[in-house]
């Protein structure tokens, strides 16, 4: 089954090549800028009364050779790919929970870029503490990574 998706707007970084960028939002400090595409700019209404957003994106450069393992950032063994943050995924969607400092009619400045300048964004979704935290008990390989 294959679906498509489109492009809303694009994410600016302050990163240009993989080496050196965050490895998650909330390790990161970096401003950023989301660009929604004029079309989709009346879609933003009301998103500013929100602190954090949920930026749904595309992997754009990465291979599309997909490993079955990875061996993440934060430790020294290999593990399934759906076991991990890697960004080479099938289908090279990935997320970030950004804080939301401003809107400027369709654009938003926002704190905690992880990803690559001219990212495709493909959606926004608001953060909401009541649905989006979960207390977890089980944290797999993260428990015992090789670095902490």
């Amino acid at each position: 089954m294959n679906y498509q998706v489109k492009a809303i707007g694009v994410i600016h970084s302050p990163f240009t090549q993989q080496t050196g960028t965050p490895i998650q939002s909330a390790r990161s400090e970096a401003l950023g800028e989301v660009e929604v595409f004029p079309q989709f700019a009346e879609e933003l209404e009301g998103v500013e009364d929100f602190s954090h957003l949920f930026l749904f994106y595309l992997f754009d450069r990465v291979p599309d050779e997909i490993p079955l393992k990875n061996k993440p950032f934060l430790d020294d063994t290999e593990h399934g790919i759906f076991a991990t943050r890697y960004p080479v995924r099938p289908n090279k969607l990935g997320f970030s929970v950004v804080r939301l400092l401003k809107r400027e009619g369709n654009r938003l400045t926002v704190q905690g870029v992880d990803m690559l300048d001219g990212t495709p964004l493909l959606d926004i979704k608001p953060y909401f503490p009541d649905f989006d935290v979960f207390a977890s008990t089980r944290h797999g390989w993260y428990e015992k990574r090789a670095y902490k």
